[in-house]
Protein backbone atom coordinates (compact mmCIF):
# COMPACT_ATOMS: atom_id res chain seq x y z
CA UNK A 1 0.00 0.00 0.00
CA UNK A 2 1.10 3.40 -1.09
CA UNK A 3 1.70 5.59 1.96
CA UNK A 4 0.45 9.20 1.31
CA UNK A 5 3.09 12.00 1.36
CA UNK A 6 3.11 14.60 3.61
CA UNK A 7 2.63 17.79 0.76
CA UNK A 8 0.27 15.71 -1.08
CA UNK A 9 -3.46 18.21 -0.75
CA UNK A 10 -6.49 17.14 1.36
CA UNK A 11 -7.99 18.38 3.73
CA UNK A 12 -6.34 19.51 7.13
CA UNK A 13 -7.29 18.26 10.49
CA UNK A 14 -9.46 19.94 12.45
CA UNK A 15 -6.73 19.67 15.31
CA UNK A 16 -4.61 21.84 13.55
CA UNK A 17 -7.22 24.37 13.36
CA UNK A 18 -7.40 24.85 17.39
CA UNK A 19 -6.69 27.89 18.67
CA UNK A 20 -3.30 27.22 21.00
CA UNK A 21 -4.38 28.25 24.15
CA UNK A 22 -2.88 31.77 25.44
CA UNK A 23 0.98 31.16 26.68
CA UNK A 24 0.71 34.59 28.85
CA UNK A 25 -2.60 34.48 31.24
CA UNK A 26 -1.43 37.90 32.52
CA UNK A 27 -0.96 39.29 29.38
CA UNK A 28 -4.73 38.53 28.21
CA UNK A 29 -5.75 40.00 31.71
CA UNK A 30 -4.29 43.07 31.32
CA UNK A 31 -5.77 43.14 27.51
CA UNK A 32 -8.98 42.81 29.27
CA UNK A 33 -7.69 45.50 32.02
CA UNK A 34 -6.74 48.06 29.25
CA UNK A 35 -9.97 47.85 27.25
CA UNK A 36 -11.74 48.22 30.32
CA UNK A 37 -10.06 51.12 31.47
CA UNK A 38 -10.54 52.73 27.91
CA UNK A 39 -13.96 51.97 27.91
CA UNK A 40 -14.96 53.58 31.08
CA UNK A 41 -12.55 56.76 30.13
CA UNK A 42 -14.81 56.57 27.00
CA UNK A 43 -17.89 56.70 28.76
CA UNK A 44 -16.54 59.25 31.03
CA UNK A 45 -16.15 61.42 28.41
CA UNK A 46 -19.27 61.33 26.52
CA UNK A 47 -20.68 61.73 29.61
CA UNK A 48 -19.26 65.18 30.52
CA UNK A 49 -20.11 66.06 27.21
CA UNK A 50 -23.76 65.33 26.94
CA UNK A 51 -23.63 67.04 30.42
CA UNK A 52 -22.78 70.17 28.42
CA UNK A 53 -26.03 69.75 26.51
CA UNK A 54 -28.02 69.45 29.69
CA UNK A 55 -28.30 65.66 29.42
CA UNK A 56 -28.01 63.45 32.37
CA UNK A 57 -26.55 60.26 31.42
CA UNK A 58 -27.67 58.60 34.57
CA UNK A 59 -31.06 59.62 34.48
CA UNK A 60 -33.52 56.64 33.16
CA UNK A 61 -36.37 57.66 34.54
CA UNK A 62 -39.99 57.07 32.75
CA UNK A 63 -41.89 59.31 34.95
CA UNK A 64 -43.51 62.30 33.16
CA UNK A 65 -42.76 64.96 35.96
CA UNK A 66 -38.93 63.79 36.25
CA UNK A 67 -38.89 63.84 32.00
CA UNK A 68 -40.80 67.09 31.92
CA UNK A 69 -37.92 68.47 34.84
CA UNK A 70 -35.12 67.07 33.25
CA UNK A 71 -36.29 68.60 30.03
CA UNK A 72 -36.58 72.34 31.72
CA UNK A 73 -33.23 71.69 33.20
CA UNK A 74 -31.91 70.83 29.72
CA UNK A 75 -33.50 74.07 28.15
CA UNK A 76 -31.81 75.92 31.25
CA UNK A 77 -28.59 74.14 30.60
CA UNK A 78 -28.22 75.48 27.06
CA UNK A 79 -30.13 79.06 27.15
CA UNK A 80 -27.18 79.36 30.08
CA UNK A 81 -24.44 78.05 28.03
CA UNK A 82 -25.75 80.35 24.55
CA UNK A 83 -25.48 83.51 27.42
CA UNK A 84 -22.04 82.39 28.54
CA UNK A 85 -20.64 82.37 24.80
CA UNK A 86 -21.81 85.94 24.18
CA UNK A 87 -20.52 87.04 27.64
CA UNK A 88 -17.12 85.44 25.81
CA UNK A 89 -17.72 87.06 22.58
CA UNK A 90 -18.69 90.83 23.86
CA UNK A 91 -15.88 90.60 25.98
CA UNK A 92 -13.30 89.97 23.44
CA UNK A 93 -14.42 92.80 21.08
CA UNK A 94 -14.56 95.14 23.31
CA UNK A 95 -11.02 94.29 24.36
CA UNK A 96 -10.31 94.62 20.48
CA UNK A 97 -8.16 98.01 19.94
CA UNK A 98 -9.49 98.81 16.30
CA UNK A 99 -9.57 102.45 14.60
CA UNK A 100 -12.86 103.63 13.80
CA UNK A 101 -13.32 104.88 10.15
CA UNK A 102 -17.28 105.93 10.24
CA UNK A 103 -19.39 107.39 12.56
CA UNK A 104 -22.34 105.00 11.35
CA UNK A 105 -23.99 103.04 13.18
CA UNK A 106 -23.83 99.27 13.04
CA UNK A 107 -26.93 97.38 11.06
CA UNK A 108 -29.53 95.84 14.19
CA UNK A 109 -30.53 93.02 11.31
CA UNK A 110 -26.59 92.50 11.10
CA UNK A 111 -26.24 92.50 14.70
CA UNK A 112 -29.49 90.38 15.59
CA UNK A 113 -28.12 88.14 12.67
CA UNK A 114 -24.98 87.91 14.59
CA UNK A 115 -25.93 87.09 17.96
CA UNK A 116 -28.07 84.40 16.62
CA UNK A 117 -25.01 82.50 15.16
CA UNK A 118 -22.30 83.48 17.77
CA UNK A 119 -24.66 81.79 20.49
CA UNK A 120 -23.96 78.74 19.47
CA UNK A 121 -19.82 79.60 19.33
CA UNK A 122 -18.32 77.28 22.09
CA UNK A 123 -14.59 77.21 21.11
CA UNK A 124 -11.94 79.69 22.93
CA UNK A 125 -10.37 79.92 19.37
CA UNK A 126 -13.51 80.65 17.86
CA UNK A 127 -15.16 83.22 20.49
CA UNK A 128 -11.99 85.52 19.83
CA UNK A 129 -12.56 85.31 16.07
CA UNK A 130 -16.06 85.87 16.65
CA UNK A 131 -15.11 89.21 18.77
CA UNK A 132 -12.82 90.46 16.32
CA UNK A 133 -15.34 90.38 13.50
CA UNK A 134 -17.92 92.21 15.84
CA UNK A 135 -15.07 94.92 16.64
CA UNK A 136 -14.36 95.35 12.88
CA UNK A 137 -18.20 95.98 12.31
CA UNK A 138 -18.49 98.17 14.71
CA UNK A 139 -16.03 100.34 13.58
CA UNK A 140 -16.36 99.86 10.10
CA UNK A 141 -20.06 98.44 9.49
CA UNK A 142 -20.57 96.69 6.69
CA UNK A 143 -16.87 95.05 6.79
CA UNK A 144 -18.73 91.49 6.74
CA UNK A 145 -21.71 90.19 4.92
CA UNK A 146 -24.31 88.37 6.69
CA UNK A 147 -22.99 85.50 4.09
CA UNK A 148 -19.52 85.99 5.28
CA UNK A 149 -21.25 85.36 8.72
CA UNK A 150 -23.11 82.35 6.89
CA UNK A 151 -19.43 80.68 5.76
CA UNK A 152 -17.34 81.32 8.92
CA UNK A 153 -20.31 80.13 11.30
CA UNK A 154 -19.62 76.70 9.77
CA UNK A 155 -15.39 76.96 10.20
CA UNK A 156 -13.96 74.40 13.19
CA UNK A 157 -11.09 75.61 15.09
CA UNK A 158 -9.09 73.06 12.96
CA UNK A 159 -10.12 75.04 9.83
CA UNK A 160 -9.40 78.20 10.96
CA UNK A 161 -5.93 76.91 11.73
CA UNK A 162 -5.66 75.28 8.56
CA UNK A 163 -6.66 78.44 6.71
CA UNK A 164 -4.45 80.35 9.13
CA UNK A 165 -1.68 78.20 7.18
CA UNK A 166 -2.94 79.44 3.76
CA UNK A 167 -3.01 82.69 5.28
CA UNK A 168 0.48 82.74 6.30
CA UNK A 169 1.65 81.70 2.70
CA UNK A 170 -0.37 84.68 1.32
CA UNK A 171 0.17 87.78 -0.45
CA UNK A 172 -1.66 91.30 -0.89
CA UNK A 173 -0.89 93.08 -4.05
CA UNK A 174 -2.96 96.66 -4.58
CA UNK A 175 -6.11 95.04 -4.73
CA UNK A 176 -5.84 93.76 -1.08
CA UNK A 177 -7.15 90.45 -2.18
CA UNK A 178 -4.61 87.70 -0.90
CA UNK A 179 -3.37 85.09 -3.23
CA UNK A 180 -1.22 82.17 -2.59
CA UNK A 181 1.25 81.78 -5.49
CA UNK A 182 2.50 78.60 -6.22
CA UNK A 183 4.56 78.88 -9.37
CA UNK A 184 4.54 80.13 -12.98
CA UNK A 185 3.59 79.50 -16.85
CA UNK A 186 5.67 80.61 -19.66
CA UNK A 187 4.16 81.76 -22.59
CA UNK A 188 5.03 79.27 -26.07
CA UNK A 189 6.54 80.59 -28.78
CA UNK A 190 5.67 79.31 -32.09
CA UNK A 191 9.19 77.22 -32.44
CA UNK A 192 7.69 75.60 -28.83
CA UNK A 193 4.20 74.43 -29.83
CA UNK A 194 5.12 71.07 -29.87
CA UNK A 195 6.39 70.89 -26.38
CA UNK A 196 4.58 71.11 -23.15
CA UNK A 197 4.00 74.14 -21.94
CA UNK A 198 7.00 75.71 -20.03
CA UNK A 199 6.63 76.55 -16.38
CA UNK A 200 7.20 75.49 -12.56
CA UNK A 201 5.01 75.23 -9.48
CA UNK A 202 5.51 74.31 -5.85
CA UNK A 203 3.70 71.48 -3.86
CA UNK A 204 2.48 72.81 -1.42
CA UNK A 205 2.01 69.36 0.64
CA UNK A 206 5.95 69.80 1.71
CA UNK A 207 4.63 73.51 3.36
CA UNK A 208 1.87 72.16 5.74
CA UNK A 209 -0.77 72.45 3.03
CA UNK A 210 -1.59 69.62 1.45
CA UNK A 211 -4.05 68.96 -1.72
CA UNK A 212 -6.99 67.44 1.13
CA UNK A 213 -6.64 70.64 2.72
CA UNK A 214 -7.03 72.96 -0.30
CA UNK A 215 -10.12 71.06 -0.90
CA UNK A 216 -11.62 71.81 2.57
CA UNK A 217 -10.44 75.56 1.76
CA UNK A 218 -12.70 75.37 -1.39
CA UNK A 219 -15.61 73.45 -0.12
CA UNK A 220 -15.55 76.32 2.83
CA UNK A 221 -15.38 79.07 -0.11
CA UNK A 222 -12.65 80.84 1.37
CA UNK A 223 -10.15 80.34 -1.92
CA UNK A 224 -11.84 79.68 -5.44
CA UNK A 225 -12.11 76.51 -6.71
CA UNK A 226 -9.31 76.74 -9.35
CA UNK A 227 -5.87 77.81 -10.30
CA UNK A 228 -6.07 81.05 -11.77
CA UNK A 229 -3.45 82.75 -14.10
CA UNK A 230 -2.74 86.12 -13.85
CA UNK A 231 -2.10 88.25 -17.30
CA UNK A 232 1.52 88.09 -18.62
CA UNK A 233 3.89 90.57 -16.93
CA UNK A 234 5.87 92.76 -19.08
CA UNK A 235 9.98 93.07 -18.51
CA UNK A 236 9.00 96.79 -17.88
CA UNK A 237 6.70 96.53 -15.07
CA UNK A 238 7.36 95.25 -11.81
CA UNK A 239 5.03 94.12 -9.30
CA UNK A 240 4.70 94.56 -5.50
CA UNK A 241 3.46 92.22 -3.15
CA UNK A 242 2.99 92.71 0.64
CA UNK A 243 4.08 88.95 2.44
CA UNK A 244 3.61 89.57 5.97
CA UNK A 245 5.68 92.73 7.11
CA UNK A 246 8.09 92.59 4.27
CA UNK A 247 7.45 94.14 0.77
CA UNK A 248 7.99 91.78 -2.24
CA UNK A 249 8.73 92.85 -5.67
CA UNK A 250 8.98 90.65 -8.53
CA UNK A 251 9.93 91.88 -11.88
CA UNK A 252 10.07 89.37 -14.81
CA UNK A 253 13.11 88.73 -17.16
CA UNK A 254 11.53 87.83 -20.21
CA UNK A 255 8.06 88.38 -21.77
CA UNK A 256 5.26 86.01 -22.18
CA UNK A 257 5.66 84.88 -18.43
CA UNK A 258 2.32 84.93 -15.67
CA UNK A 259 1.64 83.67 -12.31
CA UNK A 260 -0.29 81.22 -11.27
CA UNK A 261 -1.81 81.44 -8.00
CA UNK A 262 -5.13 80.35 -5.51
CA UNK A 263 -7.22 83.53 -5.29
CA UNK A 264 -9.10 83.86 -1.98
CA UNK A 265 -12.99 84.91 -2.39
CA UNK A 266 -14.07 87.52 -0.82
CA UNK A 267 -15.19 85.74 2.45
CA UNK A 268 -11.39 84.53 3.16
CA UNK A 269 -10.01 88.10 2.00
CA UNK A 270 -12.21 89.34 4.98
CA UNK A 271 -11.39 86.57 7.05
CA UNK A 272 -8.00 86.92 6.34
CA UNK A 273 -7.57 90.46 7.94
CA UNK A 274 -8.32 88.76 11.37
CA UNK A 275 -7.35 85.03 11.63
CA UNK A 276 -4.06 83.72 13.30
CA UNK A 277 -1.42 83.57 10.98
CA UNK A 278 2.47 83.15 10.78
CA UNK A 279 5.06 83.76 7.99
CA UNK A 280 6.38 80.32 6.36
CA UNK A 281 10.34 81.08 5.96
CA UNK A 282 10.73 77.92 3.77
CA UNK A 283 7.47 78.73 1.38
CA UNK A 284 8.72 81.98 0.52
CA UNK A 285 12.38 80.88 0.01
CA UNK A 286 11.51 77.77 -1.84
CA UNK A 287 9.30 80.13 -4.06
CA UNK A 288 11.94 82.68 -5.09
CA UNK A 289 13.93 79.46 -6.12
CA UNK A 290 10.94 77.79 -8.46
CA UNK A 291 10.55 81.87 -10.01
CA UNK A 292 14.23 82.32 -10.31
CA UNK A 293 14.40 81.72 -14.47
CA UNK A 294 11.59 83.94 -15.20
CA UNK A 295 11.49 86.39 -12.27
CA UNK A 296 13.76 88.54 -10.26
CA UNK A 297 12.84 88.67 -6.79
CA UNK A 298 13.46 91.37 -4.06
CA UNK A 299 12.63 91.73 -0.62
CA UNK A 300 12.63 94.20 1.25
Amino acid sequence: MKIPSHTSAGPVSPINNRPKPSDSPVTSNETRSTTANASALRADTISRLFARAGVDGRSTSTDYKQRRQALTRRDEVNQLSKLDNLQAVMDIAMAVNVRHTTDDEIDPDWFFAFVSLAENVYSTAMQELWGKILAVEVASPGSFSLRSLQTITYLTQRDALLFGRAAGMAMRSQDTVPRLVVGYHQRRSFFQWLKNPAGAQLNLAHYGLSYPDLLTLIDLKLIFASEIESAEIAPDKPITWRYGQQGITLQARKPGVALVYYKFTHVGAELFKLIARQDSPDYIEALSHVLHPVFEMKRT
